[in-house]
């Protein structure tokens, strides 16, 4: 079976499986919004981020109010989402940087993205996707960096830029997005750290989960 049939075999299954919106993914209501969400998203759940944000948005609502933020008060809204003192110093040099830089608006470009301080490559891949519509690379967060390889997408297990690479050549790039989402949904619900490959609605062209359920492997190519 071709690898690139059974990457849109799995993520046409996936789409048919999870249908509704998801509550738990980051809210936002702007490019600026996202942008900050997705840097307090780091070793954080998007529901409890949702939750601070709630209170955030409401008082900082552009770049001019991150940079000139009060960074006591800053830490104490954003503490639940943990390392509070190193987010609200990059909160605040978004800020910073998005007014001296860019007229106080997040810039439309991956490579200035990545000057934002704590801004990833996964971050920056995101706000160009959700934010301008704009597919630069798949997002590798912790359930992509596990299903990929289960999937037989990437040989890959731990470095994440090795593992985009590989993604972002077998995927188109039109589901790249898509793909992010899809795979943290189903990581969540069925394949966490000790997959459940007999519900799993993937178990016939998964690699991983043939091999579990003691069927021979798909050859990929």
């Amino acid at each position: 079976m071709e690898l690139k049939d059974q990457y849109k075999e799995v993520l046409k299954r996936l789409r048919a499986t999870y249908t509704k919106t998801p509550q738990s993914f980051l809210k936002f209501d702007n490019v600026l919004e996202l942008t900050i969400a997705t840097v307090l998203s780091a070793q954080c759940t998007d529901k409890a981020v949702n939750k601070v944000t709630l209170v955030l948005f409401e008082k900082y609502k552009t770049a001019e109010d991150y940079m000139n933020a009060d960074m006591i008060e800053l830490k104490t809204i954003i503490r639940s989402t943990g390392f509070y003192n190193s987010k609200a110093k990059y909160l605040q040099g978004i800020g910073q940087k998005l007014v001296h830089e860019h007229n106080g608006e997040v810039p439309k470009d991956h490579d200035a993205l990545m000057t934002l301080p704590g801004v990833s490559n996964k971050t920056a891949n995101l706000v160009m996707a959700k934010g301008f519509g704009i597919n630069i690379g798949v997002a590798v967060d912790t359930h992509v960096r596990r299903l990929a390889p289960r999937l037989g997408w990437t040989r890959e297990t731990k470095n994440t830029s090795r593992i985009e690479r590989d993604l972002n050549a077998l995927i188109n790039k039109k589901d790249y997005l898509d793909v992010n989402e899809f795979l943290i949904l189903h990581g969540r619900a069925l394949c966490g750290s000790k997959p459940k490959c007999n519900e799993c609605p993937l178990n016939d062209t998964c690699p991983t989960g043939r091999n579990s359920l003691g069927k021979s492997p798909l050859p990929l190519t």
